[in-house]
């Protein structure tokens, strides 16, 4: 497919999206040196600065490499999975497992950093997910979801927030169907109500070594279930 200039409309996507075909056409294999700013923004009608976000563009998605001195050069024909996509295509065990590590962790610095908000957030959430067990297992699970990220929050580690979040709508729907398939709240439908109290209370007193116990024991038993299902 020939190159050609673009209309007028969101120039930076249509230019990246041009590109972008080029390269996964096979246009341009991989090792090739692509044209110049001057020449692309000649061939696509755009600026020279079009052309420089469209090629920043893809080089995020793991398709270009700008190499000092040389040039911008192909090194993929197909854009980098994110990490997102890595999350939803995984085993929600292999996820649970990575999860324990983060909250084990966040529990601990939970204890040993919580501010008074956080621990009203804290059981605020708490009193959430005991509301939430009169509703469906939808609402449960996001309630319980909720509780945790509020553990996290409280561990004031931007970095670990923003794992948490990323882990969260791989989790979101493992658990969902984990409480569906083996009917966890049939018998009781607040389950681990006690494990969950006992961790606000071991963050609340700072006991860093309690609440990682806690939160340790209880991610446990959940995802040994996820294994027999």
């Amino acid at each position: 497919m020939a190159l050609g200039a673009l209309r007028p409309s969101p120039l930076v996507e249509q230019a990246t999206r041009h590109l972008r075909e080029q390269i996964t056409q096979g246009h341009w294999p991989v090792g090739t040196r692509l044209p110049g700013e001057t020449t692309l923004a000649k061939t696509l009608g755009v600026g020279r600065s079009t052309v420089r976000e469209a090629l920043r563009a893809l080089a995020g998605a793991g398709l270009l490499q700008a190499r000092q001195g040389a040039g911008v050069f192909v090194i993929a024909t197909e854009p980098a999975e994110d990490w997102p996509a890595r999350l939803r295509r995984a085993a929600v065990t292999d996820v649970y497992e990575v999860r324990m590590l983060l909250e084990v962790q966040a529990a601990r610095l939970a204890a040993e950093r919580h501010t008074t908000e956080d621990l009203t957030a804290l059981r605020d959430a708490l009193q959430a997910r005991r509301a939430a067990a009169a509703r469906g297992d939808d609402e449960f699970v996001d309630a319980d979801i909720a509780l945790h990220s509020a553990v996290v929050a409280a561990a004031h580690n931007p970095v670990l927030t923003e794992l948490f979040t990323e882990f969260v709508p791989a989790l979101r729907g493992g658990l969902i169907d984990l409480v569906g398939l083996l009917g966890l709240r049939s018998a009781d439908a607040n389950p681990g109500d006690d494990s969950h109290a006992a961790l606000v209370e071991a963050v609340a007193r700072g006991d860093a070594d309690a609440a990682g116990r806690t939160i340790q024991a209880e991610l446990e038993q959940t995802l040994a279930r996820l294994r027999t299902r």
